[in-house]
């Protein structure tokens, strides 16, 4: 594998600065210290990734032939579909003139309903050609939710697989032009018509580098989902922070899990690895949460990275892991702290770290363990390069001392690059994100002496309980830590002389059983907790509700009636 980057052709000023920020990362991969020293974020005026990027990259004769894009379509790899640089840049530019030829005009909002198939990565790079606005959305998204996203995200163009154009009936009237991938019947319009566009794409003018580039809608745990605005800076230059925490190198091949729809997908499925030359290795949302379809594609398609939420991590680890992956180097997670048993089973069992990091729908990565630092349980990491890691009191709102709880904030005078423009069509919403010249995660963390930082959960899911402030995820740390628990949430619970009590939910390690499982955890609950933050009552699940991007859904929980309940001595 050739770790160091070919000289490129004549490149655009743009071009040149965005890799020389890439390169800086590269060159630093193992050696944080250095990386922080010297990089700086590139900041064109101008800049369209796909043009000035993608396509620069896919014009090199040393590059164009290599594999871009490999999506997995049954057990043999000689059965997948893959894609070089250079097929996908002629692709996508065929798209793209469609498009301007159906009406679609820089600015456009453009719904996109694909699974993982060739379509979904020649339109989003032909979107990001043309300067229209994409707006991802998952497979299994309702009509009512898709009515919702084509109101608020101010949807023009609809470009949807054929088998989910049922869904479309109460809105699709709305929409000025329908695509159907591959074909459907009027009034849609068929994809395939664009293969007799021409390959050679000029596009109208100049891309300003903060015009908007995507919208996404968050996960929405806790409240009504919001809709994310990104720009042409923000994810595709944001990203190069990504890069590092992931480790890739020009060359690598890469699996991400993610499904369409959910800004991780943007994340490592398309700038994260192209970024870094890499090879994007995709499943169809049908089999990418499936151990045994991830650890056979592990395998058999040459993955030196793999990223997957701590979700799947453990579905890996229930269904046995087995050897290592003979390429496998990288491995990371993000969406939910990783416990310590997980940790420790896939140091066991492959040799390698699974590393985590922090990001929002809103941000690019900004927290992670980079190659060539050691995990410790429970800790996200350090910031990346670029990134600052300001923690806010939220009672005095003074900078929060080392060991004090703190709200994860940007500075806004920094002028930080990977930070969403706001929420479209929510003023009141990004006021608040933006209040005081900052932006607030919501995420309430702890930052220790040497750095390193600690995630205490979102701020709207600590509560107090007999006047002491609780974090559900510091209790849930401790819960996962008993072998006989493989999933653990914490949420509050009415109390006539607390107020409010932890309450832990929890499910089942195979082979457990309920009593001596709750024996076991309020056994370790007194060991390492003091009496004011000790879990008061315990109840056993099948499962834990959660997004379809895998995060705890606490909300749901607290508006659930109790069921049968462990208690301490019981």
């Amino acid at each position: 594998m050739n770790t160091r980057p070919l000289p490129l052709p004549p490149p655009s000023g743009a071009t040149t600065a965005f890799r020389t920020a890439r390169d800086t990362l590269l060159r630093h991969r193992t050696d944080p210290a250095a990386a922080h020293r010297d990089f700086r974020w590139p900041r064109p005026a101008a800049f369209n990734w796909a043009l000035d990027w993608f396509d620069t990259v896919a014009a090199d004769p040393a590059r164009r032939d290599r594999t871009a894009l490999r999506l997995v379509r049954g057990p043999r790899p000689e059965d997948d579909a893959v894609l070089t640089w250079g097929e996908l840049s002629r692709r996508s530019a065929r798209v793209a003139n469609r498009l301007r030829g159906l009406g679609v005009r820089r600015g456009d909002a453009v719904l996109l309903l694909l699974d993982n198939q060739e379509a979904l990565w020649e339109t989003m790079l032909a979107c990001v050609k043309l300067g229209a606005v994409l707006v991802p959305t998952y497979i299994t998204a309702t009509p009512a939710e898709l009515a919702d996203r084509v109101e608020r995200a101010r949807i023009r163009c609809v470009i949807a697989d054929a088998t989910l154009i049922d869904r479309s009936r109460q809105w699709q009237p709305e929409v000025p032009l329908a695509i159907a991938v591959p074909a459907a019947g009027p009034p849609w319009k068929p994809y395939e018509d664009h293969r007799t566009a021409s390959a050679s794409f000029r596009p109208d003018g100049p891309t300003g580098a903060h015009d908007p580039l995507l919208r996404y809608f968050t996960s929405g745990t806790t409240t009504r989902p919001k809709l994310v605005e990104h720009t042409h800076t923000s994810y595709p230059i944001g990203h190069l922070s990504g890069m590092y925490w992931n480790g890739l190198l020009p060359g690598d091949v890469h699996l991400n899990v993610s499904a369409p729809g959910w800004a991780k997908h943007a994340w490592s499925s398309l700038f994260t690895p192209w970024n870094a030359e890499a090879a994007v290795v995709a499943l169809d949302s049908a089999h990418s949460a499936r151990p045994d379809t991830v650890l056979h594609v592990l395998r058999t398609r040459a993955v030196t990275s793999f990223c997957a939420p701590p979700t799947v991590w453990r579905a890996l680890l229930a269904a046995g892991p087995g050897p290592r992956p003979p390429a496998l180097r990288e491995a990371v997670s993000a969406g939910e702290p990783l416990d310590a048993g997980l940790l420790e089973s896939f140091r066991r069992a492959w040799g390698v770290d699974v590393r985590d990091g922090y990001g929002q729908t809103e941000t690019t990565a900004r927290i992670g363990w980079t190659p060539g630092t050691t995990p410790l349980p429970g800790r996200i990491g350090r910031p990346l390069p670029g990134c600052r890691a300001l923690l806010i009191d939220p009672d005095t709102g003074r900078e929060a001392a080392d060991e004090t709880p703190g709200e994860l904030c940007v500075d806004l005078a920094e002028n930080p690059v990977g930070l969403m423009r706001g929420y479209t069509g929510d003023p009141a919403r990004t006021a608040e994100a933006f209040a005081g010249g900052l932006y607030r995660t919501g995420d309430l963390m702890i930052r220790s002496p040497d750095g390193i930082l600690r995630c205490l959960g979102r701020t709207d899911d600590q509560f107090n309980s007999f006047g002491h402030r609780v974090s559900p995820q510091e209790l849930e740390a401790v819960v996962l830590r008993c072998p006989a628990v493989r999933e653990a949430a914490v949420v509050p619970a009415p109390d006539p002389a607390g107020g409010q009590v932890p309450k832990a939910y929890a499910v089942l390690a195979p082979g457990s059983r309920p009593g001596a499982a709750a024996r076991a955890v309020f056994a370790l609950l007194r060991a390492e907790l003091p009496a004011e933050k000790r879990i008061r009552a315990l109840e056993f699940r099948t499962s834990l509700p959660r997004t379809p991007s895998g995060k705890l859904r606490r909300s749901a929980l607290r508006d659930e009636p109790p069921g049968p309940e462990h208690r301490p001595g019981r």
